[in-house]
């Protein structure tokens, strides 16, 4: 009997602890789903309910930038840059993991230090290196130098360990090329591994904030970091639009993981279907 109530008050006592680290996590997007629809006044005062201010922000909000540009130059440049790291990093993976060569371990080591690098230290031979090929104000110049990520490049490889190198030989000697053992024998089982990769990728270019405010030097080729950072920084803060603005940026990032989420947890645990 005393076990059954140490057992009832410690599920009570797990459930509330659940319940508030779920408050915690999810009061700050609550406030600003309200903080879109109130008044820069009403927020500052710490009004946590829904107001009717949301058509008059969205209107500053388009008055202050060009929101869908913003969007457009937002969601191309992150779309490119998924596609293209995840192709050439799970090549490089794959690679790393399948072929024999007698220093890729070296490389691969190598690559793996380049983690410990801060991007700070980083910035200024990459401003260079674009200044020197014309790349700068453009979104090319977001895209390109951060494509091979090493995190991704681990990620892939030590996925690939868990794929059967028979399956690759066979192919092999039936007469598939490396391109064709690639997209069609490996890149299907592994769907959950691409998938979770694609996540990562598309946040991380999403919420890139330091690269394009470097090399970005217009207002037509600015990115939702960007146009959050500048109202943020504005002498006189409209907190009404900043919240319709983050709530805009966040969206997508929201829409994307709860669409994959199952494929992004099979992928991190590293099983395959």
């Amino acid at each position: 009997m005393l076990r059954n109530k140490t057992r009832f008050w410690k599920r009570i006592l797990t459930y509330l602890f659940l319940l508030a680290a779920v408050v915690i996590s999810v009061f700050p997007f609550i406030w600003m789903l309200t903080g879109a629809t109130n008044a820069s006044v009403d927020i500052t005062r710490g009004v946590i309910s829904f107001g009717k201010n949301l058509k008059e922000n969205w209107e500053n909000l388009q008055e202050t930038a060009d929101v869908l540009r913003v969007f457009f130059n937002t969601a191309i440049t992150t779309f490119v840059y998924t596609i293209l790291a995840i192709l050439i990093c799970s090549m490089a993976g794959y690679g790393f993991e399948k072929y024999r060569s007698k220093g890729k371990n070296v490389i691969y080591a190598m690559f793996l230090i380049s983690m410990m690098i801060p991007f700070s230290a980083q910035m200024i031979p990459l401003f260079k290196m674009a200044a020197k090929v014309n790349m700068l104000d453009s979104h090319i110049a977001i895209i390109l130098p951060t494509l091979a990520l090493p995190f991704l490049v681990f990620f892939f490889r030590q996925s690939f360990q868990a794929f059967p190198t028979e399956l690759i030989e066979a192919a092999r000697v039936d007469g598939a090329n490396e391109f064709v053992i690639f997209f069609k024998l490996v890149f299907i089982p592994m769907k959950s591994t691409f998938a979770a990769a694609a996540i990562y990728a598309f946040m991380k270019q999403w919420n890139n904030y330091l690269w394009p405010l470097i090399v970005i030097q217009s207002n037509e080729k600015k990115t939702f970091t960007l146009l959050l950072s500048s109202l943020a920084s504005a002498y006189y803060v409209d907190y009404g639009q900043l919240m319709l603005a983050i709530v805009l940026a966040t969206l997508p990032i929201i829409i994307v993981f709860l669409c994959m989420q199952k494929q992004f947890v099979e992928g991190i645990v590293g099983t395959s279907k």
